[in-house]
């Protein structure tokens, strides 16, 4: 039977060409309807349920836990030592500016500017932390950080009596890292490390206040932070986890879900921008947790990538917090006229927001901030390509920022099976699956359409699987079959789907309302026929979201935006279509046709670990076969935080224990793990079998 089974997967071995739909495609519509459905439950919830005070000090420890987890960094890491080393120094106008670096984490250097009052000063200053926003400096081929670029806000503060450590970021530092994971490097593997950038600027924040209070100028007890636009952002994450922050500032680094996802402002960020979303907040729970300590919100009105009504929405959402502390003057809003830039306007508030707060001064405002010095002032290694240190994990800190689960090792006994079993379907629940509806909507499952032709008989039937997503279930088999022993859920992918079109063309085009149909291919056709009406089978097959007749754009850009936005909102793509599957496994269940007859599960590739994690939620079925298995989850499913606690073969294990599995793989290691834990727990040999692939 399985060599039969294959055909539907690998009897057409051609790649049909597709013939490219015109805009608008029927996904993007739904698309839109959908994330602003889930931005607005997001938004709803965002502090809704905090009635008091008392209630939101009950819940801000449990808040900061979360933040820290999205931002992958729980637990904390352990605070090793800086080796701060000064590299050099330079002066300017009634400051001196010292080039240091110092790790974060051994190997994770940051490079930073420290500038303090000249001449001396004879008692403890207040210090600002300084993070930089996108701002890339260089010359010939060597980056001078984006610190370069941002000179002026920590020459001005030198200037007025305090000291200011200005930092480089991951990506446009001396040593460039990459903040682009998802953007444009296609690290979707990055969701199921549970890391983003984001944790990595959070942690050298921290760090930095570390070495800033070991600095003798600095009153430790008077520290501020500020930042424009991705320093903008950074200066939330600090503030919000670290409360040696007295005063914070800000400026153009946050607005809310709405302007990110629906709006589309998500498109103009990069991946150190947002947190991993797994507990599903709207950023006016991160603002929150600064509260009651000073907060100026700044931003401009013009600002494309922050705009100024989400902006507007964060802090009256957040106001509300500091109203229940009786501190509603410690936060402010300031709104200045201009687009994205770092405009005079917002430099001036901010430094009496400062001065106000950490020095009790509300003079007016003489000194405007000016840059003093050239890019090879302020460089901090040697200026050669070969000055940077051999040591660094700046460049491939995404491998091992966030921790990953171990390679498993054979479960012995049924207890421990048992426990790991429990853990694994918690994390799954609680860490990777949090976004799927609480309660399921009703799956309204209607046949839209019935043909036969040369033989055969090919049913078509739409369900609901999460508005405003239906879906399209076919179900393919001899045209005088009443009762199926054997129904056979084929899950598509892009290719699998087009494939499929392109077989089933040549008969029941006519059904196929809504596809893009690619060439149509008559031997592929042929031999699914053979097969039917040789078996009394059923084929089923289905396209989750965003493939088939709910297909969305197809440019790349907007392929990786879409992800992103799911991303956002505590899903992912992959998670989503796990849903997917499990709602077609339920329609086909309720079916009266098909509600006796065995349910097998087919897919290959990606899809062949969806089907695996959708068979983990529904009633046991006869078998599962699975071709192309992705071995690690770096080559998918794509799943909020997945390999932080759980590998592959795992997956494959938990699933063999419920439903039979086969999978076609020539790797005999892989496996290993899954057939010593079925044999030490006694499990049928047709729980788990593996073949070569053909």
């Amino acid at each position: 039977m399985r060599h039969l089974l294959c055909l539907t997967l690998l009897a057409v071995v051609s790649q049909p060409s597709l013939t490219v739909a015109q805009e608008p495609l029927p996904g993007d519509k739904m698309a839109a309807e959908y994330f602003a459905k889930e931005t607005a439950k997001l938004r709803d919830a965002c502090l809704s349920d905090v009635e008091s005070l008392e209630q939101f000090q009950r819940e801000r420890g449990r808040y900061r836990e979360e933040l820290l987890e999205m931002l992958g960094l729980s637990p904390l890491p352990k605070k090793t030592p800086l080796k701060p080393t000064v590299t050099g120094q330079s002066e300017g106008e009634g400051f001196r500016v010292e080039q240091i670096h110092f790790q974060s984490k051994p190997g994770l250097y940051v490079t930073g500017n420290l500038y303090v009052p000249h001449p001396a000063p004879q008692k403890k200053l207040p210090a600002i932390l300084y993070v930089c926003g996108h701002g890339r400096v260089k010359k010939n081929g060597l980056s001078y950080g984006n610190k370069v670029h941002y000179q002026h806000h920590g020459e001005w503060f030198a200037r007025n009596g305090y000291v200011c450590l200005t930092i480089d970021t991951l990506q446009l530092g001396e040593i460039e890292g990459i903040h682009h994971g998802t953007y444009s490097h296609n690290r979707w593997w990055w969701l199921n490390r549970g890391y983003t950038p984001a944790g990595v600027e959070a942690w050298n924040c921290v760090r930095s206040l570390d070495y800033l209070q070991s600095r003798p100028e600095v009153d430790g007890e008077r520290l501020g932070v500020t930042g424009r636009s991705g320093g903008g952002a950074y200066s939330w994450w600090i503030a919000a986890i670290d409360e040696r922050i007295k005063a914070a500032v800000p400026v153009a680094g946050i607005t809310d879900l709405e302007n990110h996802v629906v709006d589309g402002c998500v498109e103009g960020h990069c991946d150190c921008m947002f947190m991993v979303n797994t507990f599903r907040w709207d950023y006016a729970k991160v603002a929150a947790l600064v509260a009651p300590r000073p907060l100026l919100i700044s931003n401009t009105d013009r600002d494309r990538i922050f705009p100024l009504e989400g902006v507007v929405r964060t802090h009256a959402k957040v106001r509300r917090i500091y109203q229940f502390y009786g501190a509603d003057e410690k936060l402010a809003l300031h709104i200045t006229a201009g687009p994205h830039k770092d405009t005079q306007e917002l430099r001036v508030h901010a430094f009496r927001w400062f001065n106000k707060h950490l020095k009790g001064d509300e003079a007016l405002i003489e000194k405007t901030a000016v840059k003093f010095l050239e890019p090879s002032d302020l460089r901090v290694f040697e200026e050669t390509e070969d000055g940077l240190p051999k040591d660094e994990l700046n460049t491939t800190i995404d491998e091992s920022f966030v921790a990953k689960a171990a390679e498993p090792k054979a479960v012995a006994s049924d207890a421990d099976w048992k426990r790991r079993r429990g853990a694994i379907m918690s994390q799954l629940n609680q860490r990777v699956f949090a976004g799927w509806p609480g309660e399921a909507e009703h799956l309204e499952t209607s046949p839209a359409f019935s043909e036969e032709q040369n033989g055969l008989r090919l049913q078509v039937f739409d369900f609901t699987s999460q508005a405003p997503f239906r879906l399209r279930l076919y179900v393919l088999s001899k045209a005088e079959l009443t009762s199926p022993a054997l129904t056979v859920l084929n899950v598509h992918d892009d290719l699998a789907h087009t494939k499929w079109l392109a077989s089933m063309r040549p008969a029941f085009e006519s059904v196929l309302e809504g596809e893009a149909l690619p060439e149509a291919d008559p031997k592929a056709f042929e031999s699914t026929r053979a097969m039917l009406l040789n078996n009394p089978w059923a084929m089923a097959y289905v396209a989750p979201r965003g493939v088939g007749r709910t297909r969305w754009n197809p440019s790349p850009k907007k392929q990786t935006q879409h992800r992103r936005r799911f991303y956002l909102l505590g899903q992912s793509l992959d998670g989503m279509r796990i849903y997917d599957v499990r709602r077609a496994m339920q329609a086909i269940r309720g079916i009266p046709e098909y509600k006796k007859s065995p349910l097998w599960l087919q897919s290959q590739g990606a899809s062949a670990g969806i089907t695996l994690y959708a068979s983990l939620f529904e009633p046991p079925v006869t078998r599962i076969d699975v071709h192309d298995l992705p071995h690690d989850h770096r080559d998918g499913p794509f799943l909020l935080n997945v390999s932080r606690f759980v590998r592959i073969p795992e997956i494959v294990a938990l699933a063999a224990e419920r439903s039979p599995v086969v999978v076609y793989d020539n790797d005999e290691e892989v496996y290993k793990f899954v057939e010593q834990t079925a044999e030490n727990l006694e499990w049928d040999a047709k729980q788990f079998r593996r073949r070569k692939a053909p």
